[in-house]
């Protein structure tokens, strides 16, 4: 009911100038379908406006097209809505009076139609605009998958007004992160923080922005600067944040994030975790990191797979007696013949000609 009220209250009111200026038997219907529509009778509201007659292309049959159309609205048939409004604004029959707020629930309409095209068209880029009209803007942009325009917009609201909904810097967060603006999207969560400091996923997402930037220490930084606070994050939390690196296409910034999380005792250390690191640090070619890793994981657990790691990195190097020793391990581990054999043959085939040419140097 209130809704209906507003709609009512807003939007069928027809100005003393517009009463003067039209017929009369069409003003009375229109006042007529206002009350029945007040009191929920919106069958008999359809019947006055039904009943009244306009010359075309009057004023008259602009104001009934927009009364048919709120009637409409607040039955909730959007659509015949947007289509009797956009009929009552495009005629251009309007009072100016009344016009600018037509025009600005007609793009509502078309918000909710997902018309996005229309409502920027209706509302374009106005240098004062109020925070619906800011918001459906962005909203817009964003379904027209254009967010470098809907950012601008909400980061002009949010300047404005300091003290503006969460949404607002949460939706700046996400647009800029999407953007690979992350260091904007870092400074918008800093800011979602300050408002929120005994909120551990607010760390945690400022935590990501950071690794996702590139900057592992300061994300690691943050972590320990919450767990100093006495906010706790699950394994899965951080073990999560880990991960994205790794799809993000940041296996040394994994890798350190990882490292630094075992060192500090963020997480604990498993042998799931140290593999992670150790594939990370290869994904970074930090070869003879990763291969002291799965070296460890191999000799702990006899793992014939952790054998054959260590032999492939460490014939990556060119540390061809290794990569032998290390085959000769996997081969007692259980390790595939096949697999050994084709490792071994290339490194005995390097190892010899590396020989041949140590000898033909000193003579």
């Amino acid at each position: 009911m209130p809704r209906l009220l507003l709609l009512i209250s807003l939007l069928f009111v027809v100005s003393s100038h517009a009463a003067q200026s039209i017929d009369p038997a069409v003003f009375k219907a229109l006042e007529r379908a206002q009350s029945a529509q007040e009191k929920g009778d919106y069958g008999a509201a359809h019947r006055v406006l039904k009943e009244a007659e306009a010359k075309p292309g009057s004023a008259e049959e602009a104001l009934l097209w927009r009364s048919r159309a709120y009637l409409a609205w607040a039955e909730g048939n959007n659509r015949q809505a947007l289509e009797l409004l956009d009929k009552a604004v495009a005629s251009g029959k309007l009072d100016e009076s009344i016009l600018a707020n037509e025009r600005l629930n007609l793009a509502k309409l078309n918000l909710i139609e997902r018309r996005y095209a229309k409502v920027v068209s209706l509302l374009g880029s106005p240098a004062r605009a109020s925070e619906d009209v800011l918001q459906m803007l962005v909203q817009a942009y964003q379904g027209l998958g254009q967010h470098a325009k809907a950012l601008p917009l909400a980061e002009r609201y949010v300047q404005a007004n300091p003290k503006a909904a969460d949404t607002w810097l949460q939706f700046l967060v996400a647009g800029n992160a999407e953007l690979k603006r992350y260091e904007a999207a870092e400074r918008w969560q800093s800011r979602l923080l300050a408002r929120h400091p005994d909120q551990a996923k607010s760390w945690r997402q400022l935590a990501g922005l950071q690794q996702m930037a590139g900057d592992e220490d300061k994300a690691l930084a943050t972590l320990r600067a919450a767990h100093a606070k006495g906010l706790s994050f699950s394994e899965a939390e951080l073990d999560n944040l880990v991960l994205l690196a790794g799809a993000a296409g940041q296996p040394w910034q994994g890798a350190k994030l990882l490292q630094g999380m075992l060192d500090s005792r963020l997480l604990s250390s498993d042998a799931t975790r140290r593999e992670r690191l150790g594939m990370l640090w290869w994904q970074a070619r930090e070869r003879t990191q990763a291969a002291q890793i799965y070296r460890d994981l191999a000799t702990q657990s006899g793992n014939a797979k952790f054998w054959l790691n260590v032999a492939q990195l460490e014939l990556e190097q060119a540390h061809w007696q290794a990569g032998l020793d290390a085959l000769k391990q996997a081969e007692r581990a259980g390790a595939e013949r096949r697999k050994v054999r084709a490792w071994r043959e290339w490194a005995e085939g390097e190892l010899s000609f590396e020989r041949q040419r140590q000898v033909a140097s000193t003579r």
